[in-house]
């Protein structure tokens, strides 16, 4: 068998629709040259290709061999992603199309998603357990909209061990069905529930378009499932954890979601309700970032899992599911990735300082090798995520940049006035420049500690501020179905009025490539008229083009 010869990622991971931008938060001149950081091992490496010109907007062709550009935001959104996730070691394509392989540097920042998560689930009386990988085809044809919103994502097995199986098996797309397979052999009595377990896994859904970390035919995520004894107890779960989710949204990763309801079209196959958290990302697509369902009693039902109240009667639990994936990864990137490259915020970030010695002369090395390991060691103590780069192959430039297109938040650098005069320099990754950067900074514990974590503080600060004007300056209200089609034509999203039925919401995607986010929890007052009909509507709800 010859060679597999495989895409480039442009090609293995595609975008639905073309992509719109924002302006370039860093001028053209600012663009990251790196040495070349190859994501594709099957790539030739005497691929040429075009890039801008510096400053002058010309082409030129640059030898990938000795030269990465990454593109800029505004050139073209979805490239730069891309050159963002090569650059950064975020991830690389697996070898089945739609795959990826998520790097250290990536699954790092998952991790620090799992942390938090797993303490705020703990916190609200969940248990971490995991179900099989395998999910018996008949358990998913027992909820009838369940199967018929999965049919064209599920993967089959159909041989196992060299024999045709007598049962085709799905690999799990989300485990509802097994779950209550189980719920329903552990549940008999009011006495246990509720029932409350989270699992993190892998899911495989069969994706036609997809998208590193966004959209792909596998990816990792949480899934809580619950069961409750009473409608009212579901439904204060599904509320509660799109709480959870909303938080974490603003305080860990510094992106300011929308809350609300998803219209009866998006609603998530075999839920009564779902909610959703919406954020808006660079190029002002949404991002379903993650979800919450009450389920009711549709699963219970289909799989008769039942209890005994405390009257002696047969009742179907009511139930819940939820879960964030790591799309949010994606998320992060696109929210706050500049022209440099990765922008993390602190309290996610793998790397919160990095400490860069900087020397010309040999017997300069050891004293500022010396200083930047007693700083590392003062910081580390404090809790800060620090790291030292003392390789001398690369010279403290091409550290800067590297360490940029890497998102870390703060850099050190520590030369040997610095040691003299028992300072250092600190640089901020969100504001470029000289602007960015303090001169002088005691190295004295406790000072440096203190300016440190207010310098962290300040950066996660700034990240949501900056994401939060952004998206309120791209939501449009409308009150017209004119006005809605325009604010999309313009790539923002539209917030007006609606009681429309399913048959106009369709009619809104296909004429305009939008659709209903979600009607937000927080709804402005007064009488309102909806936007299609002109007939009273309770709601305003967002629209806009998504991931």
């Amino acid at each position: 068998m010859g060679a597999l010869r495989l895409p480039a990622l442009t090609s293995i991971f595609t975008s639905s629709s073309s992509v719109r931008s924002s302006p370039a938060i860093f001028p053209l001149k600012r663009r990251l040259r790196l040495p070349l950081r190859r994501p594709f091992s099957a790539q030739s490496t005497t691929e040429k290709v075009v890039a801008p010109e510096l400053g002058d907007g010309k082409g030129k062709v640059v030898d990938k061999e000795k030269d990465r550009v990454i593109t800029p935001r505004s050139q073209d959104f979805n490239a730069w992603y891309l050159d963002v996730i090569a650059n950064a070691e975020l991830a690389d394509y697996g070898p089945v199309r739609g795959t990826m392989v998520i790097r250290p540097y990536g699954y790092a920042i998952w991790e620090a998603i799992q942390e938090y998560m797993n303490v705020k689930f703990k916190e609200t009386g969940h248990s971490n357990m995991y179900f099989p990988q395998f999910i018996p085809y008949s358990f998913i044809e027992k909820e009838a909209s369940h199967v018929e919103g999965f049919s064209p994502e599920l993967a089959l097995v159909t041989v196992g061990g060299g024999k045709e199986l007598e049962e085709k098996l799905v690999v799990r797309p989300t485990s509802e069905t097994i779950v209550n397979h189980m719920f329903t052999q552990w549940i008999h009595s009011y006495r246990d529930l509720p029932l409350m377990i989270n699992q993190w896994a892998n899911v495989t859904r069969w994706e036609m378009r997809t998208k590193p970390f966004i959209r792909t035919l596998e990816f990792l995520w949480q899934e809580g499932h619950t069961a409750h004894a009473t409608a009212e107890e579901a439904e204060e779960e599904a509320m509660q954890m799109i709480d959870v989710y909303t938080k974490f949204a603003y305080e860990q990763a510094a992106i300011p979601v929308i809350a609300g309801r998803k219209s009866r079209v998006e609603t998530f196959a075999g839920a009564s309700t779902t909610y959703t958290i919406e954020a808006m990302m660079g190029d002002r697509k949404a991002l379903q970032a993650g979800t919450s369902h009450n389920l009711g009693q549709n699963f219970s039902r289909a799989f008769g899992t039942q209890f005994t109240d405390e009257n002696g009667q047969r009742q179907h639990v009511w139930q819940t599911s939820w879960a964030i994936s790591t799309r949010f990864v994606g998320g992060i990137i696109m929210t706050h990735g500049d022209d440099a490259g990765l922008l993390l915020p602190p309290r996610l970030a793998p790397v919160q300082v990095v400490i860069v010695p900087i020397w010309k002369k040999d017997n300069e090395k050891a004293g500022v090798l010396t200083a930047s390991s007693s700083v590392k060691e003062t910081l580390q103590a404090a809790g800060i995520k620090v790291k030292i780069d003392d390789s001398d192959q690369r010279t403290p430039g091409w550290k800067f940049n590297y360490y940029e297109m890497k998102g870390v938040p703060l850099r050190i650098e520590i030369g040997p006035r610095d040691v003299s005069s028992g300072t250092l320099v600190i640089s901020r990754r969100d504001v470029p420049g000289k602007q960015g950067k303090v001169f002088g900074i005691s190295m004295e514990s406790s000072t440096l500690v203190a300016y440190v974590k207010d310098k962290l503080n300040e950066v996660q600060s700034s990240l949501l501020e900056r994401a939060t004007t952004f998206r309120d300056s791209n939501i449009v209200d409308v009150s017209s179905y004119d006005e809605l089609k325009e604010a999309i034509a313009q790539g923002k999203w539209a917030r007006g009025p609606w009681s429309a039925g399913d048959e106009e919401e369709s009619k809104v995607k296909e004429e305009t490539g939008a659709t209903i986010r979600c009607f937000p929890f927080e709804q402005p007052e007064g009488p309102k008229k909806c936007l299609m009909t002109g007939n009273s509507a309770d709601e305003v709800a967002i629209f806009a083009k998504s991931y």
